[in-house]
């Protein structure tokens, strides 16, 4: 079987900015909560058997505790803020299994998922379903991938090294180097993609690094402002690594709870509040594997 994991806080922000508003029957703003529900029924009629999606209950996590510029609910519109939670709640209606975190992250809960399901012996295949970076550590051979899925990328252990230079090992220390304004930490002055993908291509680890740039073994423009710069900020880029490093000592459950059972009756209600019932007919006429 193959198990798929959705980064579901980043499906909403995609279906937010894509789609045209339209309210429930409340009058409150559902256009992008209907257009994940739509697109994860999309994914049952498409084949998914095993289904496991992430949120942010919360956009603060322990980062923040880490690094006073860590990402936070700031900026985020109140309208799309506002369909967090309840499609949490239309995603368990539909039957699927949702990690709604708060001290931690989606990324952390999709990561421990990840890690689960690779080591059970009855899984052929872990699809990641977002286009995050960060996500790119969990990548595995071709037994865990990442999945693109508006551009329809597919990203194996070799795609990885093919797009950052680095393998998955070294996507923290990679991140610590060049940053991720979508986290809100700038990585280290200086450091570009090019020259982080060169050195860690080569040395793996930040710590690996030889201090002096004469012992690099690798070319590089400028590697003695890069040396210093590196060495002056150390322990910032130490930082910035744990920052970028993904938890997989979150609590998932096991495998097998993610098998898509079926919408429950409440979903119905849902579909109706939503002025979507056609969501309730589509997910009833799925038919269920053994």
């Amino acid at each position: 079987m193959r198990v798929h994991l959705l980064d579901g806080t980043y499906e909403l922000f995609r279906h937010f900015y894509a789609m045209p508003r339209q309210t429930d029957r409340n009058g409150q703003e559902a256009a992008a909560l209907i257009g994940v529900l739509g697109s994860v029924l999309g994914m049952f009629e498409g084949g998914s058997t095993h289904l496991g999606v992430a949120t942010d209950h919360v956009i603060e996590s322990f980062r923040n505790d880490l690094w006073a510029g860590y990402k936070t609910s700031e900026g985020i519109e109140p309208e799309l803020l506002a369909q967090f939670h309840p499609l949490e709640e239309a995603l368990r209606a539909m039957g699927v299994v949702v990690w709604a975190m708060e001290e931690f992250e989606a990324d952390d809960a999709l990561a421990a998922a990840a890690r689960l399901a690779a080591e059970s012996p009855a899984v052929e295949q872990v699809i990641i379903c977002t286009p995050d970076k960060d996500l790119s550590q969990c990548v595995r051979g071709q037994r865990v991938v990442q999945l693109d899925r508006r551009k329809r990328e597919l990203r194996d252990e070799g795609g990885v090294v093919a797009r950052f230079g680095v393998g998955p090992a070294s996507i923290p220390d990679y991140l610590a180097l060049v940053g991720d304004s979508a986290d809100g930490f700038p990585g280290i002055p200086g450091w570009g993609e090019k020259a982080s993908g060169a050195i860690l291509g080569r040395y793996t680890h930040l710590e690996r690094i030889p201090v002096s740039h004469a012992q690099w073994e690798v070319p590089v423009r400028g590697a003695a402002r890069l040396a210093a710069v590196l060495q002056e900020n150390r322990e910032l880029a130490m930082l910035f690594r744990t920052l970028a490093t993904l938890r997989t000592d979150v609590p998932v459950g096991a495998v097998d709870d993610l098998r898509w059972r079926g919408p429950a009756p409440e979903f119905e209600r849902v579909a109706q509040q939503l002025g979507m019932p056609g969501l309730w007919d589509r997910a009833r006429r799925i038919p269920l594997t053994d």
